[in-house]
């Protein structure tokens, strides 16, 4: 319970995470209420045993176990053959039973592992010590009267929401390293469809452990946990916030006590809370009302084989197939959302072949990653509600390579697509935004874009080459953008050099 360490020493954290994420089934864990419960009425989605009413009985989730296997196979677990749920003990107010069905020596799996790639390209891989299932709690609502005394209302709608734990090894170096393994671990939960991984709603929660060493020292026999942290950033400055507190104590000689501590988002630090329970403090044992649970090889091959292409593979996929850079193919399979969205805009396209096929794959991730992420964040949206569509965008690029519009024609478009849901041909006919191909109908423009730009002439014939540039400008302004940059480009340069053949002739 005492740590201490001599004076300007380097000190690095060793830090754990404990993921909480809510599983997307119908029913809850042990009753059949649903677990559709935003947005609905307080204690509305109730019955009898998520209340926790004495004589009541709980049956086992079957599809909560199935999804909890799923995510174990994609962590690289071993999947235990018997297993059973245990009672864990403790008196909080939003704990209907007394108790937290839950698992403790014999989970339902145990000793995986996760892969993550810091920014200086080691690939590091962080130990899961195991991944169990158990009941979610009821919900608090804290509020304050008028005389200034402070109540709370207990919401049972939440209570015994399946609920997947997954336990990290203390493999964690750095807070940059923790938001990784949380970004990774997210995505895979959202790859095989088992929670929708929301910090920000509750279905994906974060309690970190914390503690501070001298590099190669054994694992400290104390830690700090940190709860209340609600989004990746609010983990990342809380662990930050940390590393800084007790470094400070360390080196002051001072103790550092096992307790958990809260994050509050407008103090921008942790605060104390209690002291730190130990296993024993839960007085765990067996769940006399539930058997124990057998689980078949057979049944875990089949998961196995269902299991869906996951990230690291699919960003291995993008880059073999699309000759994507690893930055691009990683920002597109972060989430499997944007790469659905790639794939379907892809297939909407015309096909194509080789260094074609590059080429559009390299223009649809561009749009994705560049313009479409900047207005999907200013409206706050997921790229599954995007109201440009991937069939919409393929459609904007055939235009865009068929000539019918140029890319500042494009970007003119596309936030009107985003904005009414329109398609790209629509608002081009509206505005009249067609492009300008034909070289008869450019070349008046151009003619007199060199008529009324003297100097402009006068500085090509001395060498000067961006007076071309200058005067595409002035074409491109006098069609108000319309003009192909390409081919006014092919014209001014064709009559300025007939211009000076005709003065060289002269003299």
């Amino acid at each position: 319970m005492i740590a201490t360490a001599p004076t300007k020493v380097a000190l690095e954290p060793v830090i754990g995470l404990e993921v909480h994420a809510q599983l997307l089934t119908k029913s809850k864990m042990f009753c059949g209420c649903s677990t559709d419960y935003t947005g609905a009425e307080p204690n509305t989605r109730v019955c009898p045993v998520c209340m926790g009413l004495p004589g009541t009985l709980p049956v086992i989730n079957q599809q909560a176990v199935a999804a909890t296997i799923m995510t174990a196979l994609a962590l690289n677990c071993e999947i235990a053959e018997d297993t059973k749920f245990d009672r864990k003990n403790y008196p909080y107010p939003d704990l209907m039973k007394g108790y937290q069905i839950s698992q403790y020596d014999l989970p339902l799996t145990r000793n995986g592992w996760l892969e993550i790639e810091p920014e200086n390209g080691e690939t590091r891989t962080i130990g899961i010590t195991r991944v169990h299932l158990e009941e979610d709690t009821a919900r608090l609502t804290h509020r304050v009267d008028v005389t200034g005394e402070t109540y709370s209302l207990v919401d049972i709608n939440r209570s015994g929401v399946p609920l997947m734990e997954v336990v990290g090894e203390p493999d964690l170096r750095s807070p940059e390293e923790a938001r990784l393994y949380l970004t990774k671990l997210r995505s895979i939960l959202q790859y095989l469809g088992v929670s929708t991984g929301n910090m920000e709603e509750g279905s994906f929660r974060c309690d970190a452990n914390i503690s501070m060493r001298k590099p190669g020292d054994p694992l400290p026999n104390w830690k700090v946990e940190v709860k209340n942290m609600n989004s990746f950033r609010a983990v990342f400055r809380a662990l930050e916030f940390e590393v800084e507190r007790q470094t400070d104590l360390i080196l002051r000689g001072e103790r550092i006590p096992q307790e958990t501590r809260g994050w509050s988002e407008e103090a921008g630090a942790t605060l104390s809370q209690r002291s730190k329970e130990y296993a024993q403090d839960y007085r765990y044992f067996p769940e006399p009302d539930l058997p124990p649970l057998v689980v078949s090889r057979e049944w875990v091959d089949k998961l196995r084989q269902s299991l869906p292409e996951l990230p690291d593979a699919r960003r291995a996929r993008f880059m073999t197939d699309f000759a994507l850079s690893l930055y691009d193919a990683g920002l597109l399979t972060a989430s499997r959302g944007t790469a659905d969205y790639f794939e379907q805009a892809l297939e909407a396209s015309p096909q194509a072949q080789g260094d074609a096929e590059q080429a559009r794959a390299k223009a649809v991730a561009n749009w994705i990653v560049g313009d479409l992420t900047h207005l999907l964040s200013e409206a706050n949206t997921d790229i599954a509600d995007s109201p440009v569509s991937a069939s919409a965008l393929a459609a904007m690029l055939a235009l865009m390579d068929d000539g019918t519009i140029s890319v500042r024609m494009a970007k003119e478009v596309f936030p009107d697509m985003f904005s009414t849901g329109r398609s790209p041909q629509d608002i081009v006919a509206e505005k009249g935004l067609t492009q300008i191909n034909d070289e008869h109908a450019l070349a008046t423009a151009v003619q007199e874009a060199i008529e009324a730009n003297p100097k402009a002439v006068t500085d090509f014939q001395k060498g000067k080459q961006n007076a071309v540039g200058f005067l595409v400008g002035q074409v491109m302004r006098a069609t108000r953008g319309q003009a192909n940059p390409q081919t006014a480009n092919q014209l001014v340069v064709q009559q300025l050099a007939a211009l000076g053949a005709s003065e060289d002739e002269a003299q």
